[in-house]
């Protein structure tokens, strides 16, 4: 029987077991069943929601480009995106020399997650807004790249979704095994 996983991970925490001597936190000391590896990743200074499993298939499933596996983060930015900036998160934007594939990208009211330990800097004399961007691709530090493109550099970023399974209320640190709703919520696009 195979085993998924949604956990919630922490800012600061690879999504690895092992270290790769930064000093950051890792999987390992989170009491993980054996057998499970990361289902993508999310880097150090992101948080939110992590697939683990020790299903081959459902691994190569959702880490597919062929199958456009949606993702749907939430960013906290500077300022405040006007239309414009929106509309070219939707069409995409250069990264490397290469545009992006369309996005969905909307404003947001700041989601009722626990506040980010250590909290983000805050800037007296530059406003803050929350934006929901929704991809089907991964590239190395997607969302932060391309908001700052935009020229509304990311501050917090969380991963609100997989597919259709959405962090919720899971406690940041903790973790769920996935039942077999969950788990088709997940492998929905």
């Amino acid at each position: 029987m195979t085993v998924t996983i949604a956990l919630h991970k922490p800012w600061g925490m690879l999504s690895r077991f092992t270290s790769d001597g930064s000093g950051n936190r890792t999987l390992a000391e989170l009491g993980l069943p054996k057998g499970v590896y990361p289902v993508g990743r999310l880097d150090a200074d992101s948080e939110g929601l992590l697939i683990l499993s020790d299903d081959k298939r459902l691994v190569d499933r959702l880490l597919s480009p062929a199958r456009a596996h949606r993702k749907t983060y939430w960013a906290q930015v500077e300022r405040v995106p006007n239309d414009d900036a929106l509309a070219r998160l939707r069409t995409g934007v250069m990264i490397d020399g290469k545009r992006t594939l369309p996005a969905d990208a909307r404003l947001i009211d700041e989601p009722a997650v626990a506040p980010r330990e250590p909290p983000v800097r805050a800037r007296k004399s530059v406003p803050t807004a929350w934006i929901e961007l929704a991809l089907v691709e991964g590239r190395n530090r997607q969302v932060r790249r391309m908001t700052a493109a935009v020229g509304h550099p990311t501050l917090r970023l969380l991963r609100a979704a997989i597919g259709e399974l959405a962090l919720g209320e899971l406690p940041r640190g903790s973790w769920k095994a996935l039942d077999v709703r969950e788990r088709r919520l997940l492998e929905a696009r």
